[in-house]
C-alpha cells in the first residue's frame, strides 16, 4: 500500500540541481566511449547527433549544416553498421535518397512542410507502402505481393514530408500466429535484438520500430498495437511509446489483428519526439469507420501540451496497487519510489487506488496473457474472430500473390515449415508452430454468442470497472489527472488495450540486469493531451534528478540465441 511504503522512498540524486536538456545529454555524448566501437554513432559533418532530438535535427537542416540527402546517407551507414547485429530493419527503401533530394529542393524553395520534413523514419512491416518495398508482416508468404495503396498513416507521413527509410522488423504476423514464440522474430527479417543486451528479449510485436529508435538509427518510428505491442517494446528498449485511443489513427492498410483493439502509434527517444510522430498520423479516414465515429479524431497539434516539471504542482495521480504495484520487482521498485517521491516533492499528490476488475482481468502472476479467463471472458475469443475477418479482407486486396486467405498462408507455412516453423519442433523460434492460426481458422470468423460475450465482458471490465473506475477519487468526488503504473510484464497495460484507451510510457531507469523499465500513464478515451502533459512534465523531472535516459550498451553483441530470453526483473 502506498501509505505503508512512503517511508521507504529513496532520496533523488541531485534533486536540487537544475540542468538544461543539452547539459543533461552531454554526459551521454561521452558515454559512447564505454561501448564497443562497432556501435558508436559516427559524426555527420563534424556534428555529434547522438541522442539528437527532432527539433535539433530540423534546426540543422534548416540552417544548412547538412541536407536531407546527407542525413539519409548517414542513417543508411548506421543501418549497415549495426543491423547485422540488431536485425531491426527488414528492408530499405531504394528511393530514399531520391526522395530526400526532392525534399531538399522544397526546403531551398522555402516550402518546408513541418518538423518531419526531410527526416528519415521507419514503419513497421505490417503497414502497407505502395512503393518498391514489400509489406509482409515478416512472413515469406507475402513476399512479392503488391498492396493496392499506402496505408493511410503512411500517406499522412509522406504528406508531412517524412522519408520512409524502410520497414522495421517485427514479431511475425504481429505475434498472432503462435502462442509460444521468440518475441521479435520473423522468418523474413530474423531475430530483432535488444540493444541493451542482445541475448535478451526486445519484446514485441513492434520490436524493430522500438530498437531502431533506441539504437539511434532514426529519431522517430511507427508501430502498431493490439495488446502491448507498442508499450512493451518501448519500455524494454528504453524509449517513449504512445499508444493512442482506438480511432485516433487509421488502421486502413495495416495488416489487421483486431478491429476492437488495433491502433497505430509512435516511438521517440523523448516525449516531444514521439508526439511529433503522433501529430503526423492523426486524422479521420473514410476507410476506417472508427476514425469517423468521433470529431475527436480530427487533426490537432499535440505538441502544444508539452510542458515541464513545474506543471506538476497541484496534480493528483492514482497508483493502482492490486496486481500492479504489488507485483513490481524489488530493484525496479527502488527507482520507482525515487520517482514517486520526486513527483510528490514537485507538488503533486500520489494516491493508492485499485482497478476493481484487477482479479478478473490481470493474471495472478502479473504476466501478460490474452487467453486469461473462460472463453466468454477471454480477449483471445475476440481476437480469433476478428483476426480471421480482418486478415482475409486484407489479403483479398493484394495482387501478384496466391495468398488470398489465411488458410493459404497456413498451408504455405506447412509446406515451408523449415523456414516458417509451422510444425512444433521445426524451428526454435516457434515451439508451438502456428497453433494460434489454427484456432483462428477454426473460428471461421463467426461472431458467435461467445464472441459477443467476450467483447462485452472485456470492454466493460477494462473500461467501466477498470480504468474509468480507478480514475475516480470517491473520497473527494474528483477525477485523478492520470494513473501511474510501473508494469514490466504487460498485464496492467492489457487493460488499456482491451479498453481501447490511450497509454504512454517514459523510461526511468534500468534493472539489475541492465535492462530498461518505464513509468506509464493511463487515462480514459481521447485524453492524449492530458497524458502528454503529464508525461512530458515527469520526463523533465526525471531528466533533472537522474539525467538522460540510460542509453544502450550492446552487451553480448555476438549473441545469436533463438529464442531470446526475457532477462528483465
Amino acid at each position: 500500500m502506498l501509505r505503508s511504503v512512503r517511508t521507504y522512498f529513496l532520496s533523488p540524486k541531485a534533486h536540487n540541481t537544475v540542468r538544461t536538456e543539452t547539459e543533461v545529454r552531454r554526459h551521454h555524448d561521452l558515454s559512447q566511449q564505454d561501448i564497443s566501437p562497432l556501435f558508436r554513432l559516427e559524426e555527420l559533418k563534424g556534428l555529434n547527433l547522438y541522442e539528437c532530438s527532432m527539433e535539433e535535427i530540423q534546426q540543422h537542416l534548416s540552417e544548412g549544416h547538412f541536407t536531407s540527402v546527407d542525413y539519409v546517407e548517414f542513417c543508411l551507414r548506421r543501418i549497415y553498421n549495426v543491423n547485422p547485429y540488431l536485425e531491426c530493419i527488414i528492408e530499405i527503401n531504394p528511393d530514399a535518397t531520391k526522395i530526400a533530394a526532392e525534399l531538399d529542393d522544397e526546403r531551398r524553395q522555402g516550402k518546408a512542410r513541418g518538423i518531419l520534413h526531410g527526416v528519415p523514419i521507419l514503419v513497421k512491416d505490417n503497414m502497407a507502402t505502395k512503393d518498391k518495398m514489400q509489406t509482409t508482416a515478416g512472413s515469406w508468404a507475402l513476399l512479392g505481393s503488391i498492396v493496392p495503396r499506402d496505408a493511410h498513416v503512411v500517406s499522412l507521413l509522406r504528406r508531412a514530408g517524412a522519408i520512409i527509410l524502410g520497414h522495421a522488423n517485427m514479431s511475425e504476423w504481429a505475434s498472432v500466429r503462435s502462442s509460444n514464440y521468440s518475441t521479435g522474430y520473423s522468418p523474413r527479417g530474423g531475430q530483432v535484438r535488444n540493444p541493451y543486451n542482445l541475448s535478451s528479449s526486445p519484446y514485441g510485436s513492434s520490436s524493430g520500430s522500438a530498437v531502431a529508435v533506441s539504437a539511434n538509427i532514426v529519431p522517430v518510428s511507427f508501430g502498431t498495437e493490439t495488446d502491448t505491442s507498442i508499450i512493451g517494446p518501448a519500455s524494454i528498449n528504453g524509449i517513449v511509446g504512445i499508444k493512442p485511443t482506438l480511432g485516433l489513427t487509421s488502421r486502413a492498410g495495416v495488416i489487421p489483428i483486431s478491429k476492437s483493439m488495433d491502433t497505430v502509434g509512435s516511438f521517440g527517444r523523448t516525449v516531444a519526439d514521439a508526439v511529433h510522430g503522433l501529430n503526423a498520423i492523426v486524422g479521420s479516414d473514410e476507410r476506417d469507420a472508427m476514425t469517423c465515429s468521433s470529431s475527436r479524431s480530427q487533426r490537432k497539434d499535440y505538441s502544444k501540451y508539452l510542458t515541464t516539471k513545474g506543471s506538476l504542482k497541484g496534480a493528483r495521480f492514482g497508483l493502482p496497487n492490486k496486481r500492479c504495484w504489488e507485483f513490481v520487482a524489488k530493484d525496479i521498485r527502488e527507482t520507482a519510489l525515487t520517482v514517486l517521491k520526486a513527483i510528490q516533492e514537485a507538488g503533486a499528490d500520489v494516491v493508492e487506488v485499485d482497478f476493481p476488475c484487477a482479479e478478473d482481468r490481470i493474471p495472478g502472476d502479473g504476466n501478460w496473457d490474452w487467453t486469461y479467463g473462460k472463453p466468454s471472458e477471454s480477449e483471445f475469443s475476440v481476437v480469433k474472430v476478428e483476426a480471421f475477418q480482418g486478415i482475409n479482407a486484407y489479403l483479398s486486396e493484394l495482387s501478384e500473390t496466391r495468398m488470398k486467405t489465411l488458410e493459404d498462408v497456413f498451408e504455405y507455412n506447412q509446406k515451408n515449415s523449415g523456414t516458417e516453423g509451422a510444425k512444433p519442433g521445426d524451428h526454435s523460434a516457434f515451439p508451438t508452430g502456428q497453433n494460434n492460426f489454427q484456432q483462428i481458422i477454426q473460428s471461421c470468423g463467426e461472431a458467435t454468442e461467445t464472441y459477443y460475450q467476450a467483447l462485452h465482458y472485456t470492454q466493460q471490465k477494462c473500461r467501466t470497472e477498470g480504468i474509468d473506475a480507478a480514475l475516480k477519487d470517491n473520497k473527494t468526488n474528483t477525477v485523478f489527472d492520470a494513473l501511474i503504473l510501473f508494469d514490466r510484464k504487460g498485464a496492467g497495460q492489457q487493460l488499456a488495450a482491451q479498453a481501447g484507451y490511450p497509454i504512454i510510457c517514459i523510461p526511468i531507469g534500468v534493472d539489475s540486469a541492465g535492462l530498461p523499465f518505464s513509468l506509464s500513464l493511463q487515462h480514459t478515451a481521447w485524453k492524449e493531451d492530458v497524458l502528454i502533459r503529464w508525461a512530458s512534465a515527469i520526463e523533465d523531472l526525471v531528466h533533472q534528478i537522474s539525467g538522460w535516459r540510460c542509453t544502450p550498451e550492446y552487451r553480448e553483441h555476438l549473441s545469436k540465441n533463438i529464442p531470446v530470453v526475457d532477462k528483465s526483473s
